[in-house]
């Protein structure tokens, strides 16, 4: 929701504070550098202390400086307000950790894709409260709105248990075994014979275990990855945004809210807001998150996880190119439709092997280090779609095509396919 959110909120705001490109792209990436400086302490503290603490400090967090950014009194403060969201997002993240290891090996490429769905209701959330609340009610009472489901999820918490794998990697073998029971007797079924085995505290949550020689090479092509899916998915998010709020698509039969060109000699100060057609196709486009995750799913299931990332990023790239093309506005929606997907089923894949590929013991702060990453790409992605793309739109474009064919490559090389693979619990 919350890059989305910006998304929405940023026409807003520059008319209401008469922001530069450069500072309209800053609000982003100080979202990023937040969840970039949290990213690696969340996930430290994780194998630490637990996933479920982190997790729930995260929502508690993130919800309650994202309700403060609503009263944000100047452009200063409501950057900072949201770079403190982007630290409380950064242990939400964990959750995918945490559900990854009560998942089976069989399931997870069926049940881990289905993220992205709850991902896509997210942003389409935002893009409607964003056609109803912003023009009666103003964009602050959109982002007060928008708190509501991490407040209801913050009570829900209590039936959420604390990850089995953790507290056996911990130590806390009765924990773990209350945890397996209860999940047997909901499935009517009993626990496999045997005992749990406990793993040495001490390489709990040591980032040396991320480059010894038995990850070194996966880990730093992952970071590369990361970064990419970031700045490809982001980019393509304040691309479209930026693309539609100052009616830079080159399209043949474009209405007369998309006749009116922004032009350099308009001034940077400049406020275009959002017409209802503009929402529409933002909202099409965020339906591409989830229309391919069949597709997802049987390419993880057939491929496995390297070659998927790898045709995804290829296919990315081409389509990034594609954006600029003259075409129709059902053209232009169809070619962001398909732009969306892609990068949104990369995303989920990265997410996927990173989960699977790290042991227990250390596959939190591998997560956290991999989002830290990626939020490095996030923090350029704005000035490249939201700065570049008044220069030029295929000049503004070329390097998230590029990016995605380098990571594609590089995906390619990754020295360990998890498919079918069960967890690793220690190094």
């Amino acid at each position: 929701m919350e890059i989305m959110l910006l998304a929405v909120v940023s026409p807003e705001i520059r008319c209401e504070w008469h922001l530069d490109d450069w500072q309209v792209a800053l609000v982003s990436t100080m979202v990023f550098f937040g969840f970039m400086v949290c990213g690696v302490l969340s996930g430290y503290v994780s194998d630490r202390y637990g996933r479920w603490k982190v997790v729930f400090g995260g929502f508690v967090w993130s919800a309650y400086f994202s309700l403060l950014t609503s009263f944000a009194p100047s452009y200063g403060w409501f950057i900072f307000l949201r770079s403190m969201v982007g630290c409380g997002v950064a242990g939400v993240s964990q959750g995918f950790v945490l559900k990854t290891e009560f998942i089976p090996a069989k399931h997870r490429a069926y049940l881990l894709p289905l993220a992205t769905v709850f991902w896509m209701l997210g942003s389409m959330l935002i893009i409607i409260l964003g056609m109803l609340v912003v023009p009666s009610l103003g964009w602050r009472w959109m982002i007060r709105i928008s708190v509501a489901p991490s407040i209801i999820l913050i009570f829900l918490f209590r039936f959420i248990p604390e990850s089995a794998r953790y507290n056996v990697s911990a130590g806390n073998i009765p924990a773990a075994v209350e945890t397996l029971t209860k999940i047997s007797k909901m499935n009517r079924s009993s626990l496999p014979p045997g005992r749990l085995v406990e793993t040495s505290a001490e390489q709990r949550g040591s980032w040396r275990i991320l480059l010894s020689s038995s990850f070194r090479t996966t880990s730093l092509l992952l970071w590369f990855s990361w970064f990419v899916a970031s700045f490809s998915y982001y980019g393509s998010v304040l691309s479209s945004s930026e693309l539609l709020e100052k009616n830079l698509l080159c399209v043949k039969d474009a209405d007369r809210e998309h006749q009116v060109k922004h032009h350099l000699e308009d001034g940077l100060c400049y406020c275009i807001a959002f017409a209802n057609s503009d929402y529409q196709t933002l909202l099409i486009s965020s339906l591409g998150e989830v229309a391919l995750v069949p597709l997802n799913i049987c390419l993880l299931n057939v491929f496995g996880r390297r070659r998927t990332m790898t045709v995804l990023q290829l296919l990315a790239a081409i389509l990034f190119m594609l954006i600029n093309i003259c075409t129709t506005m059902f053209g232009f929606t169809v070619l962001l439709f398909l732009l969306r997907s892609l990068v949104s089923m990369n995303f989920n894949v990265v997410y996927i092997y990173t989960a699977e590929v790290y042991p227990t013991v250390a596959r939190s702060l591998g997560m956290g280090f991999c989002t830290s990453f990626s939020r490095i790409g996030g923090m350029i992605a704005p000035f490249i779609a939201q700065v570049l793309m008044s220069q030029s739109v295929i000049l503004a474009l070329s390097p998230f095509a590029v990016a995605c064919v380098i990571c594609g490559l590089g995906n390619f090389l990754l020295p360990i396919e998890t498919k079918g693979r069960a967890l690793l619990q220690n190094n």
